[in-house]
């Protein structure tokens, strides 16, 4: 992995946030992944939707497991913190994390690999405690780190550029997290940056855990015609259920839109998401709603992008087990620890 960082030169009027940083403050070493991967492309929508969000850097958590997506966190956001984890277990400490420190904002990266092979159970279970995080999987169907095999998300038939069709079922995250309980679920499109960054800043503002689906084609092994993971393929298939867009807490909108064309949806900490409708009938409120909508979607062989499911009513992990509102790593040792006396009494519980 490169640690070789970009030059900080940027036009003297470059346009700030409000914390008065530069879109440029928020990138990080240059990448190493092919030229034209669609996982670069994530990276530059991250880096403008923490940028627009305001988002400071020491605030920021970045966590990863292993493979090509896994790489991400280092090409954004710099002066934040970051862990590469083991492959697949990136949710437990996640997890681990957020429970010791619930004041930062986590952006998960994994890929299909990471999240729908061996990191399957964590993947599950995170959904489960309902994180409050973002958990983003770059999906291109293969395993590019290690020469192209085929992952649990590419579709029967699909074909990468050597070797026979893929024969297996695929797993989709996206009807798996619906399935599961996720309070937000979307999926976007690495070539789609205009609908990509809104998605994304919906997702980190989302109290609760937030599931994006990107699916980002690998231009090495799995770009071509018969691959349902290329730019083509996508280009082509591909079906806006809503188009999404973010609107700031602070600012007043809602009069920018003709009555009967948007659908504001309030979330827990007072941002907004304004859903133009596409399609009148959808209603991504309703969870049945919206795995039936996929579930179709499937057989017609369409992809689904936009935000397809949002539940903000759920209670986060804090919230269910009801702990301290104070960042546990900012309460003393003295104060953490229940003492001996306590301890004993605990301990016989279990005698």
């Amino acid at each position: 992995m490169s640690y070789i960082s970009k030059p900080k030169v940027s036009h003297p009027k470059s346009k700030k946030n409000n914390i008065g940083l530069k879109r440029r403050d928020y990138e990080g070493v240059v990448s190493t992944l092919c030229a034209g991967c669609g996982h670069d492309s994530i990276t530059a929508a991250l880096i403008q939707a923490v940028y627009e969000l305001a988002i400071e850097p020491h605030r920021l958590a970045k966590v990863s497991g292993i493979g090509c997506s896994s790489k991400t966190p280092a090409y954004f956001v710099s002066q934040s913190h970051g862990f590469n984890s083991v492959h697949g277990r990136m949710p437990s400490v996640a997890t681990g994390a957020n429970a010791a420190n619930r004041d930062l904002t986590y952006i998960g990266i994994s890929g299909d690999g990471d999240s729908l092979s061996i990191g399957m159970g964590q993947f599950a279970h995170v959904i489960r405690r309902n994180l409050d995080m973002t958990y983003i999987i770059e999906n291109n169907g293969v395993y590019g780190l290690t020469k192209g095999q085929y992952s649990a998300s590419a579709d029967i038939g699909s074909k990468k550029k050597k070797g026979p069709a893929n024969q297996q079922k695929p797993i989709d995250p996206v009807s798996m997290g619906i399935a599961l309980g996720s309070t937000y679920v979307a999926r976007g499109f690495s070539g789609d940056k205009e609908q990509l960054v809104p998605l994304i800043k919906g997702a980190i503002s989302h109290k609760g855990f937030g599931l994006l689906d990107i699916i980002s084609p690998c231009v090495t092994f799995n770009d071509n015609p018969e691959s349902t993971k290329s730019y083509s393929h996508v280009r082509k298939s591909q079906n806006e259920v809503v188009d999404a867009d973010f609107v700031p807490p602070a600012e007043e909108i809602l009069t920018k839109y003709k009555e009967g064309e948007a659908m504001p949806v309030s979330l827990h900490d007072g941002s907004k998401i304004v859903f133009r409708k596409v399609d009148k009938n959808y209603d991504p409120t309703s969870r049945a709603g919206a795995y039936s909508f996929l579930r179709e979607s499937q057989a017609k062989q369409e992809i689904i992008t936009g935000l397809l499911y949002i539940d903000k009513e759920a209670d986060d992990m804090h919230e269910s087990s009801g702990s301290s509102s104070i960042p546990l790593s900012e309460i003393s040792y003295e104060e953490l620890g229940p003492g001996k006396k306590e301890l004993a009494n605990i301990m016989n519980r279990f005698r």
